[in-house]
């Protein structure tokens, strides 16, 4: 008997078929066969797809099927054979993305053993008894025809396969077609009678720019699997809501992609950008994210306001190791920090003063201190550092079993340490000493900080870090001091994120109204396209030597608060042109932003983005909104002319804004150049906006 789609307390039966057998004694000579009658089911509950067998003297418990939604895990009661652990390829284990693998939130479990290899009796039920989610489904085998009833055999990823179920009344093909409404189903090409599941629960255990890979997708774009595809998207959709950071992190556009192209369907001539209800997926996609204007504190009506003129400003040489030395007195303190400050932020610093430098702007040594206090205080460190370690170092794999939190953090770490800045030669190939390094860091972090544990993007940070460091122990300091900053990121309610969203809205509508309105036609007003880029300061966004500028330039904390998010709206500015005139709609938006990826002129943006904080220094009607953002007030306001003259501010001419309607004469900056040759380093009071 088949019963397809429907309900009961809260799960949704989608497939029900009796007679289905586990052949238990199958392939034993000494055996005669035993042959155990039970009903397949598949279920869904709350978007988890959940394919359940039980011999039919197990009535259906629905309390475990809901308990196996609620924690989002699979149950499945057979062990792996020792040979086939050994067996699993190293494919998984050496090979890495480019974009972050998918946070697992929904993870294959096996049950405890109580005695050899017999499984054990889940809540009193039949040894034989098993589910499992369709996420965690590697591949199909099918019987051969003609071969008498039909039987199939599950794969899991973890390479554990289940015993065969025999269909003894009526054949596998419904449920197939079941399984084909969320995941696609292909042939392998080594042997036809094995299915692969595409699908795999791709939001949570891959990046959708592999989805974009598999050779199934090439069916979808031919229009083959349009409806299969809607419904997969909107299944995995809803599985993304449940981590945040999966849904931002491999880049908005592939996801939108992949939902909005199923929405269109195959015909070109419905191309057009999807109903502004579906810029929904993405709002929902981040739980606590969406913005409601009427309720987010910060928001205020801005009018059109007359910044003035932009400054033309210049970026200088990076500091040398010999012009950081020659500010040092003979205890080893710095004679003038906020003008080596200044400095940093003008240029940057050369790569052999990072060592040194970066520790004073993380706030690891403190600006004030001597040669002497500093060493004392890396003892005090180190000691700190390895008590710490120490601490998971010491726990035993008993302990461990005991200690899921930890259990999840190593997990996640091992995974994201084997795709952290491979190409880079400091992290490339294997066993790598680096690779080992942040591995140790991010556990002992861990341990610093259990109540936020290891969030994916932390490795990115620390990355850089330990690359500049190359020492354990000030990296850890360092990444502790960076994660002080950066915490709120990573929050769960992420009002961090969220804030800076506002704030990021409220600069750009101050700065081209219109831009702002053409993003909101276009549902992409509260820019969560932007999302990476606040999340883990543009790391994605820049090659790995431009970050290392672009940080220590913000760590200054020049020229005012918030500055990461003016550089949000220098790269916006330089990309506004295209955006507008080639009409591009909210797909095409998300796509154009994330392609901008290792694109981007570190010092162009710099420049633009300390352009606009002098522009906004000397407008005296800035709203109230943008004074708390960049952390001034009316009153304090000192615009670079007042003080400093009119030469400290002009140099090297940037590109012209497409935000501000008027430019500066090139006169200005023919004489600006004429005076460069004579100009001493800006004053403090020039570039950096007084604090509230």
């Amino acid at each position: 008997m088949v019963r397809m789609a429907c309900g009961f307390q809260g799960v949704h039966v989608i497939y029900e078929q009796e007679g289905v057998y586990i052949h238990s004694s199958c392939g034993k000579a000494n055996d005669q066969d035993n042959l155990i009658s039970g009903i397949l089911r598949v279920l869904e509950k709350e978007a988890e797809v959940i394919v359940d067998w039980r011999p039919l003297d197990d009535t259906l418990d629905s309390s475990s099927i809901l308990y196996a939604g609620k924690d989002s895990s699979s149950v499945v009661e057979w062990t792996q054979a020792p040979k086939e652990r050994a067996h699993r390829g190293s494919e998984h284990q050496t090979s890495y993305e480019a974009e972050w693998d998918m946070v697992n939130t929904v993870s294959f479990k096996k049950k405890p053993h109580t005695n050899g290899d017999a499984p054990s009796h889940r809540n009193g039920k039949s040894k034989w008894s098993f589910l499992f989610s369709l996420a965690d489904l590697k591949s199909i085998k099918q019987s051969k025809e003609g071969m008498g009833w039909s039987y199939l055999v599950f794969c899991l990823k973890d390479d554990v396969v289940l015993p065969a179920l025999h269909f003894h009344q009526g054949d596998s093909k419904l449920l197939i077609e079941s399984l084909e409404k969320y995941a696609v189903l292909s042939e392998s090409s080594q042997d036809n009678r094995t299915l692969l599941v595409n699908c795999q629960n791709k939001s949570l255990s891959q990046s959708f720019e592999n989805l974009l890979d598999e050779p199934a997708y090439g069916l979808i774009q031919a229009g083959l699997l349009d409806r299969r595809k809607l419904l997969w998207a909107i299944h995995h959709w809803k599985k993304i809501k449940k981590d945040p950071y999966t849904a931002t992190m491999v880049g908005f556009s592939k996801v939108t992609n992949y939902i909005f192209d199923s929405l269109r369907g195959s015909d070109p001539s419905t191309h057009q950008r999807p109903p502004s209800e579906m810029a929904d997926f993405l709002s929902d996609a981040i739980p606590g994210l969406k913005i409601n204007q009427q309720e987010e504190p910060g928001f205020e009506v801005i009018t059109r306001i007359d910044l003035g003129e932009r400054p033309v400003v210049h970026r200088r040489e990076p500091v040398s190791l010999e012009e950081w030395t020659k500010s040092v007195d003979s205890e080893g303190r710095l004679l003038n920090v906020e003008s080596m400050k200044q400095r940093i932020f003008r240029g940057g610093l050369s790569h052999s003063l990072r060592k040194q430098a970066w520790k004073f702007l993380l706030g690891y040594f403190p600006w004030d201190s001597t040669k002497e206090e500093r060493t004392q205080l890396q003892k005090q460190k180190t000691d700190e550092y390895f008590r710490m370690k120490l601490q998971w170092k010491s726990v035993s794999e008993e302990q461990e079993k005991r200690n899921s939190r930890l259990r999840d953090y190593r997990s996640l770490i091992e995974k994201d340490v084997n795709r952290t800045d491979r190409t880079n030669k400091f992290y490339e190939g294997q066993d790598n000493p680096g690779l080992i390094l942040l591995h140790d860091i991010l556990m002992t972090y861990c341990m610093y900080d259990f109540d936020l544990g290891y969030i994916q993007g932390m490795s990115d940070l620390l990355s850089p870090l330990l690359y500049v460091m190359e020492n354990e122990v000030d990296a850890f300091w360092c990444f502790a001091s960076y994660m002080d900053q950066m915490h709120q990121n990573f929050e769960e309610q992420m009002q961090g994120m969220k804030t800076q969203l506002i704030q990021l809205s409220t600069l750009l509508r101050l700065l081209d109204s219109g831009f702002c309105s053409y993003l909101e036609s276009q549902d992409s007003g509260y820019l969560y396209f932007c999302f990476r880029w606040l999340l883990i300061r543009f790391k994605r966004e820049f090659s790995f030597l431009d970050i290392l500028r672009l940080w220590e330039v913000m760590w200054t904390e020049l020229p005012c608060k918030n500055f990461h998010l003016l550089l949000c709206c220098a790269i916006l500015e330089s990309e506004k042109q295209q955006i507008m005139e080639k009409h591009y709609g909210f797909n095409e938006i998300l796509k154009h932003i994330n392609e901008l990826s290792m694109k981007i002129d570190v010092e162009d943006i710099l420049c633009k983005a300390e352009a606009i904080s002098l522009q906004m220094a000397q407008c005296k009607e800035l709203p109230q909104a943008v004074c708390e953002i960049l952390g001034l007030q009316n009153s304090d306001i000192t615009t670079p002319d007042s003080d400093t003259g009119e030469d400290e501010n002009v140099g090297t001419t940037c590109p012209s804004s497409a935000f501000s309607s008027n430019t500066l004469p090139m006169l200005a900056a023919r004489e600006a150049k004429e005076d460069s040759s004579t100009q001493t380093l800006a004053s403090p009071n020039a570039c950096r906006l007084t604090p509230a």
